[in-house]
C-alpha cells in the first residue's frame, strides 16, 4: 500500500486541518476590516486574569498569560435553549472543557485526539475596526499545542456563518496571525473523520492490559498493513483484543486511514509506517 495516497487521513500522522472542512471566505471579508498604521496598537483583547479584567492591545497579545486566565463568558443552561451546552472530559488535559454546542463539542474530541495540552473555552474578548465603526467577538477555543504553539478556532456550520460573522473571523485570524498563532474556522468535517473519532474515543481512557494483548497487536502489525479483522486474531481472546486494537489507535501506536469507515477489511499499519520511504 502506498502510505501517501490521495485523500487518505492517516490516523498516526494527521493534524486538525485534515480532519475538517476548509473556509473560504476569509479573504473576502477581511477586505472589510480596517488595518491602517498600528492596527495592533488600537485592536484590543479582554482576558479574565485573577479575577479581573485586563486590557491588551493585540499587539502584545502573545504575552498574555494564556494559562492563568479564565473564560471571559459564562455558560448557561436554560430550558428550550435552540443550542445544547455541556461539559467534555479530555483525556489529554484529565479533566473536563465546556463548550456551547454539539459542534463544538466534536471541536473538542478532535482536540483531545490531537493530544492538545490545553483548551481554553471563550479566551478573551476581541475589538476590532471595521468599515461600519467597531465590533467585538469572543473566539470559542484557544489550545495550547503539544509542540506548544497555539490554535484560536471558531466554530460554526457552514450554513450558519453570516456576513458579519465572517467579518469577525477575519478579524480573529490577523489577531492570531499578530502573535505567531494559528487560526481556523471549523465549519464541518471530512466524510468519516467525525464518526471514527467517535469510535476510537469510547476506548481512549486507560486501559489495564492483563491477556497482554497490546504488544501482540504492535507485533502484528510491526512489518505494515494488515487488515483490523486479522489483527485482533494475533491476540488469545479477540473480543477483548478489539478493545485494546481500538485504544491503540485512539492513541496513535497504530494507525489506519479515517477518511474511510473503520471495519474488519480497514488496514492498519504501525505509527509511522511508510513516511520514510
Amino acid at each position: 500500500m502506498n502510505p501517501t495516497v490521495a485523500g487518505q487521513v492517516r490516523s498516526d500522522a494527521c493534524v486538525l486541518d485534515e480532519l475538517v472542512s476548509p473556509y473560504a471566505g476569509l479573504d473576502v471579508a477581511r477586505t472589510r476590516l480596517v488595518m491602517r498604521d498600528n492596527w495592533a496598537s488600537r485592536w484590543t483583547v479582554t482576558w479574565e486574569i485573577n479575577g479581573s479584567k485586563v486590557l491588551w492591545p493585540v499587539r502584545h497579545l502573545g504575552s498574555v498569560p494564556v494559562l492563568s486566565s479564565k473564560p471571559v463568558r459564562g455558560f448557561t443552561w436554560r430550558a428550550k435553549q435552540k443550542h445544547r451546552p455541556g461539559l467534555e472530559f479530555l483525556v489529554s488535559t484529565g479533566r473536563k472543557h465546556g463548550f456551547e454546542s454539539l459542534e463544538e463539542r466534536a471541536a473538542l474530541l478532535a482536540l483531545d485526539f490531537m493530544t492538545v495540552i490545553e483548551v481554553l473555552p471563550q479566551p478573551f474578548a476581541l475589538t476590532f475596526e471595521h468599515v461600519n465603526g467597531h465590533a467585538g467577538h469572543i473566539p470559542d477555543f484557544l489550545a495550547v499545542m503539544p509542540d506548544g504553539g497555539h490554535w484560536l478556532l471558531d466554530i460554526r456550520p457552514a450554513g450558519l456563518v453570516g456576513e458579519m460573522d465572517a467579518v469577525k473571523f477575519a478579524a480573529s485570524r490577523e489577531a492570531a496571525a499578530a502573535c505567531g498563532w494559528r487560526y481556523s474556522v471549523i465549519t464541518g468535517w471530512r466524510p468519516h473523520a467525525l464518526s471514527g473519532l467517535d469510535a476510537l474515543s469510547a476506548w481512549r481512557r486507560p486501559l489495564t492490559d492483563q491477556l497482554g494483548c497490546q504488544p501482540a497487536l504492535l507485533e502484528a502489525a510491526a512489518d505494515g498493513p494488515v487488515s483490523f479483522g486479522e489483527l485482533v486474531q494475533a491476540t488469545r481472546f479477540p473480543a477483548v483484543g478489539r478493545s485494546h486494537a481500538v485504544h491503540l489507535l485512539w492513541h496513535r501506536w497504530l494507525g489506519f486511514d479515517l477518511g474511510r469507515p473503520l471495519g474488519d477489511s480497514s488496514l492498519i499499519w504501525p505509527a509511522g509506517w511508510g513516511q520514510s520511504r
